[in-house]
């Protein structure tokens, strides 16, 4: 339709489904992901490991946070009119502006381009809430306000930032993240909006899926790099092998349990929604340290064997934690079940220290940990939804 009034969805809505438009605006912002990751690897390589990690803390939150805030507030008030359409296209044009800003954002602390995609995107998103704000009435059209409100809030703020001195750009950048944050939790006090779980649930898993692949992609064109200049296919083969199985049993780790069934309420869901920038976050590390080893085992890394490993095990072992604690806790079935992510990823840690096998390794214990979850499952039967 070319315009419809924005008025709320039902939350029972039945075989409710992620749109193309949603499917599109998903792979629009895997852009973003890559250039993040990208930089991620050339931090590491050379040895500035701890630059390297915080600015892709920082750049990635700006990924995470404009692409979560859509999928909700579509999940609510997704009409699919000309309007809705075009204000999405918008953010999807910031995005792909945010994407180019990256490598200044994280190399030279330079935010400007960053910044404007940015605000390009929540600027778009503020007009769509003032939209609902329109359709609605009472406690309703009050939250869609609090939310444009915060919003405009927030982008002054980033604003602000540019013209910060560069020296404290990343405790403003902090301050402003918990600004952010904050948005939802102050607009929904004292009203839900009515998301749907079947839907919201779909959107994260095609989010993963979608990060997963951004993972093997960018290891895939390492390995080929790697072997169109070195030839080593020797010491790429266990590296290619260890970081693909790595990526299968992520998968197979976050799809094994129906994520829909903890989203209850925004008490589950916030927790639950924030914790996926943990998810993303290290699932696109995955991808980094896969090129990170590849450099390393071609002599192109200026790092130890230590380092190398480490920049696979570490957000391997974080994405295995963190689905643990969001997903899989609750549908575990005693104290055998509930160890196998965490005891996984202390293992998955562990293999940091197996030299120049150790992505290979950290591979077949992720492996490892699929045929155990399996097996206990079928002992055990159908996973059983705990309470939260």
């Amino acid at each position: 339709m070319a315009y419809q009034p924005m008025t709320a969805r039902s939350r029972d809505e039945e075989h409710r489904a992620a749109t193309p438009l949603e499917l599109f605006f998903d792979l629009c912002f895997v852009v973003a992901v890559a250039q993040a990751g990208k930089q991620l690897v050339h931090a590491l390589i050379e040895d500035h490991a701890a630059a390297g990690i915080t600015g892709y803390l920082f750049v990635f939150f700006g990924v995470w946070w404009a692409w979560m805030n859509f999928s909700w507030f579509a999940s609510a008030y997704d009409v699919d009119d000309v309007p809705y359409r075009i204000a999405t296209l918008v953010q999807i044009s910031g995005v792909l502006v945010y994407s180019a800003g990256v490598p200044r954002a994280f190399n030279d602390n330079d935010w400007t381009v960053a910044v404007l995609g940015y605000v390009l995107m929540r600027l778009a998103l503020t007009t769509q809430w003032l939209r609902a704000a329109a359709g609605e009435q009472g406690p309703a059209r009050r939250t869609a306000l609090t939310y444009a409100v915060g919003l405009v809030i927030c982008q002054v703020g980033w604003v602000a930032l540019l013209a910060a001195p560069e020296s404290s750009r990343r405790w403003l950048f902090l301050v402003l993240v918990v600004a952010e944050l904050a948005v939802p939790m102050v607009a929904e006090r004292g009203f839900e909006t009515p998301w749907h779980a079947h839907h919201i649930a779909e959107r994260y898993g095609l989010f993963t899926i979608i990060v997963l692949g951004e993972t093997i992609a960018a290891a895939t064109v390492a390995v080929q790099s790697a072997l169109d200049e070195h030839d080593a296919l020797d010491e790429l083969l266990p590296i290619a092998a260890g970081g693909l199985l790595i990526v299968f049993a992520a998968w197979w780790i976050y799809f094994a349990v129906p994520g829909h069934e903890i989203l209850t309420g925004n008490r589950e869901a916030i927790p639950w929604g924030y914790g996926h920038y943990v998810i993303f976050g290290s699932a696109a590390a995955i991808g980094a340290g896969i090129e990170v080893a590849v450099e390393h085992a071609t002599g192109e890394g200026h790092i130890s064997q230590l380092a190398a490993n480490l920049s696979v095990t570490v957000p391997t072992a974080l994405f295995l934690i963190t689905v643990w604690l969001l997903h899989s806790r609750h549908f575990k079935q005693g104290a055998v079940q509930q160890l196998v992510l965490p005891v996984s990823a202390l293992a998955v840690l562990a293999c940091s220290f197996a030299g120049d096998a150790a992505v290979l390794v950290a591979g077949l214990v992720s492996a490892l940990t699929v045929a155990v979850g399996v097996v206990l499952t079928e002992r055990t039967g159908p996973p059983a939804r705990m309470s939260v």
